[in-house]
């Protein structure tokens, strides 16, 4: 990451509160390849979690009393031990969060992962950039919208979505281009009536976040000359507030290897946990709460406006 212009200030200290939420990217393989992943996943990609370094994350939600496992990637279900690991996760009595791009759900072999997150009440998480067709292509590609919506009727018809339903389905939108997203409680009001209206599909929340500006959309910022504007725009909407409520707080990160960092987009970076390279096995038993969190300028992504996180909007 590029330092800062003299004119940018720099991102205020954060430290760890208690640690609650191990989210954990289970690899870069996707059957997507999106124009504003941050994680650059996609079909040619093959790194994968193991199966020792999962038992790892087993061994490290223990020996630390996680209550919430977020899983993602990539698309996290395409990793072999998904399956062994949500199983063991939910016995555990953790809740259970998949980050599910939809179009997984209809891919070959996967025909009974909607019934299989269904059974283990699994929390969805579902990437809906739009309601409209043409958007959702825009930053997905040909036929996703489509899948999609298949998807999304899938999951209903197992329960998700209902209101007071055991079920938990919520989407996720992030702008196409370099803009902070809407209000989340006016678009979630939209989505609600667009699509229940177009397709009868119901949701329990709408998240929205941020574009971060690494990976591929920093590259196409920085192909359209755009990277310092939308930097700016970051800067001049950052709110000391949103602070508090950063997912970093109180969230680690693993990646497919089993090393940590503060949050998955440090994790991208390379930026790790404690400035050190440390691996989870090596941290198994040791205190994270209070500790330093690495930050940087990509940091004011989260702080902007409404502020954002994996959890949507912060304010």
């Amino acid at each position: 990451m590029s330092a800062l212009p003299q004119s940018r200030p720099e991102f205020p200290a954060l430290f760890r509160d208690q640690l609650t939420t191990c989210q954990v990217n289970l690899g870069y393989t996707c059957n997507q390849a999106c124009h504003h992943c941050h994680v650059n996943a996609g079909p040619n990609r093959t790194e994968q979690m193991s199966g020792e370094t999962v038992d790892a994350v087993l061994d490290f939600i223990d020996q630390h009393k996680i209550a919430t496992l977020d899983l993602t990637g990539g698309a996290p279900e395409l990793n072999p031990h998904f399956r062994r690991l949500v199983t063991a996760a939910r016995r555990r009595g953790l809740r259970v969060i998949d980050r599910c791009n939809l179009t997984i759900l209809e891919e070959p072999g996967q025909d009974n992962l909607a019934a299989f997150l269904a059974e283990n009440e699994v929390v969805v998480v579902a990437s809906l950039p739009c309601y409209d067709r043409p958007n959702v292509e825009k930053q997905r590609g040909k036929g996703v919208y489509d899948l999609s919506i298949s998807g999304l009727k899938q999951l209903n018809a197992l329960g998700y979505g209902r209101v007071g339903g055991r079920l938990e389905l919520n989407l996720v939108y992030n702008p196409v281009g370099p803009s902070l997203p809407p209000s989340q409680i006016e678009l979630e009001n939209d989505y609600r009536r667009e699509l229940a209206e177009r397709h009868g599909i119901s949701f329990n929340h709408l998240l929205t976040i941020c574009n971060m500006p690494i990976a591929r959309f920093r590259h196409a910022l920085e192909r359209d000359g755009r990277l310092d504007a939308y930097m700016d725009t970051l800067v001049h909407a950052h709110r000391d507030e949103n602070l508090a409520a950063v997912m970093c707080r109180s969230l680690v990160s693993v990646d497919w290897e089993g090393y940590l960092y503060d949050c998955d987009f440090n994790q991208m970076l390379g930026m790790p946990l404690s400035g050190r390279r440390t691996h989870i096995t090596e941290l198994s038993d040791a205190n994270v709460d209070g500790r330093a969190i690495a930050v940087d300028n990509h940091c004011f992504g989260c702080t902007a406006g409404q502020g954002s996180s994996c959890g949507g909007a912060l304010a």
